[in-house]
């Protein structure tokens, strides 16, 4: 019987012992390590413009004609399409380039209710520069074009320069969209008759990008 008495004595003594150790020193919580915080930074869509790239293109057309010494003028609305190649350079910021295109111009109405005489061709060789904006790249250009004209049996042709101004948009790395206004100035001289003959396109295009 002492010794149980002992032996409890022992154990009470032991528990109480643990206890005011661990009042004095204080509960400590456990250390859960965390993983570290990792910083998303938002990376805006960025495109490189460099590269070939070839395609189509159509769209309104407007010959607008002037007489000199008559004070005549007339205008005819048709449309125009066609196929361009063209290269960009891609410097950061700034995109310059250059285009070729040829276009068909046909299906003019002079306003009377059917189809104008006029029918026939440009060609145009453009330089482009443009700020890129990412997928968008809006530019100006400047451009050296010759144009044939047939009417009632007459051809006529004559080279003239012109301006305007455009936008692409990287659609995908590969295809590339485009809207585009152009004009160009030319002086026609048929037989008696000399006239200055402006023509102005808006076009939609695609483009293959290689």
């Amino acid at each position: 019987m002492e010794n149980k008495l002992n032996h409890a004595t022992l154990l009470a003594a032991l528990i109480c012992g643990s206890a005011t150790t661990a009042l004095a020193g204080g509960y400590t919580a456990p250390v859960v390590e965390s993983e570290p915080a990792v910083a998303v930074a938002v990376v805006p869509a960025t495109a490189d413009w460099t590269g070939f790239y070839g395609g189509v293109q159509l769209g309104g057309a407007e010959l607008s004609q002037s007489y000199p010494g008559a004070d005549v003028h007339l205008g005819m609305e048709g449309r125009h399409y066609g196929l361009h190649v063209g290269y960009l350079r891609d410097y950061g910021q700034f995109v310059a380039g250059g285009e070729l295109s040829y276009d068909k111009l046909d299906d003019f109405d002079m306003g009377f209710g059917g189809p104008g005489d006029f029918d026939g061709n440009v060609i145009r060789a453009k330089l482009l520069a443009g700020y890129d904006s990412g997928r968008f790249l809006p530019y100006a250009a400047v451009s050296f074009a010759r144009m044939e004209l047939e009417s009632s049996g007459i051809s006529m042709d004559d080279t003239g320069f012109g301006f305007g101004v455009g936008a692409k948009f990287m659609a995908t790395p590969r295809v590339m969209l485009g809207v585009e206004w152009m004009t160009n100035e030319f002086e026609f001289d048929a037989g008696p008759a000399s006239a200055d003959i402006d023509l102005g396109t808006v076009s939609l295009s695609a483009s293959y990008r290689f």
